[in-house]
């Protein structure tokens, strides 16, 4: 079982996370239940999916988490864009954001890879 606190990506995702609350706690209040329920909960599904799978007993089952949480990076990935689109986030914070999900993506592609790697081996 690997402690996924010791994980950077676990901890950058987390970061992310509470900025993507910060940042939607300013959208209209028709976005309730919308775009600002949808982002909090893709935000949060990358590291709780990365903790999950390191919960987990396998490689194989850190694998499949792990793929999960990219998607979830994917689908905030598309949100943040969308936010961005309807004014409801500055282009700068909008860079920063996005920026930093790049960086997420890659290291969770990086994971996904070096755990199938110990799977095939």
């Amino acid at each position: 079982m690997l402690d996924y606190r010791s994980l950077q990506i676990w901890r950058r995702s987390h970061q992310l996370t509470l900025v993507i609350y910060a940042q939607t706690q300013s959208f209209p209040r028709e976005e309730l239940f919308g775009l600002i329920s949808q982002m909090r909960r893709a935000a949060s599904s990358i590291p709780t999916n990365i903790a999950e799978g390191c919960g987990r007993g396998s490689d194989a089952e850190l694998a499949r988490f792990l793929t999960i949480a990219a998607g979830s990076a994917s689908e905030l990935d598309y949100q943040l864009l969308l936010a961005h689109d309807l004014g409801y986030i500055q282009p700068e914070t909008w860079l920063q954001s996005q920026s930093e999900l790049t960086e997420i993506r890659k290291m969770l592609t990086q994971f996904i890879q070096t755990v199938k790697k110990r799977i095939a081996a």
